[in-house]
């Protein structure tokens, strides 16, 4: 599913079911030897799809890292990002020559808890979901996108991103009860230098999808 909302030259692999006999890299291991079976699955299954997106990108397929806060270390001129949620693993990677980065994520298609949306979101952003009639949950959807805009921001800062610090809209292109699509905007309010000699960053582009109850989310900068 997750291809159908990223570019072409952006390589994706997902897991829908875990596969019986699945196992970390040997060279993973250590950094989820003390883990619960939950976070080691979803570690294990995440990584499997990025091995498998290096594979459609022709490189090898090597143990992938974990740097600050949790950021996966891609190899050498690639870029790229990784989420689960239950019942979904995913990556989406891209070479560094052709994307700046990319941000992926996964949630399901469910109200979000009690108490949450006010955490995550701006006034600006509760006015849109207050005014806006539809059979989704836009809220996770607000949230979902907030976390592919963080992905996307983190490798190129190496800083922080708060919810409160970004803005973002959505477009919707088609909508029903349990499915829908459409496009999201998010406009940063804090300064956006970057580590990699670019322009500052000032917003990203991505778009959405809500299927087979889920809901991803995906930005992938040039």
């Amino acid at each position: 599913m997750i291809e159908n909302i990223l570019p072409s030259g952006i390589a994706a692999a997902e897991l829908l079911e875990y596969p019986e006999g699945l196992r970390a890299h040997p060279a993973e291991e250590h950094l989820i030897a003390k883990s619960v079976e939950k976070r080691r699955r979803d570690f294990i299954g995440a990584r499997h799809c990025a091995r498998q997106a290096l594979a459609q990108l022709g490189e090898a397929e090597v143990p992938i890292g974990k740097g600050e806060r949790g950021m996966p270390l891609f190899p050498r001129g690639i870029v790229g990002s990784l989420t689960h949620c239950d019942g979904y693993r995913a990556a989406a990677l891209g070479h560094a020559l052709r994307f700046r980065s990319v941000g992926i994520d996964a949630e399901p298609h469910a109200e979000l808890p009690d108490g949450v949306l006010d955490s995550v979101s701006l006034p600006e952003e509760r006015q849109w979901l207050k005014e806006t009639e539809s059979p989704l949950h836009l809220d996770r959807l607000l949230f979902c996108a907030k976390e592919a805009t963080y992905k996307a921001w983190f490798p190129l800062t190496l800083r922080w991103l708060g919810f409160e610090d970004a803005h973002i809209t959505f477009t919707v292109d088609a909508a029903g009860a349990d499915s829908g699509s459409g496009t999201f905007h998010t406009k940063l309010l804090v300064p956006g230098g970057t580590n990699d000699g670019g322009r500052p960053l000032l917003d990203f582009d991505g778009r959405w999808q809500i299927a087979g109850g889920l809901i991803l989310t995906a930005i992938a900068t040039a």
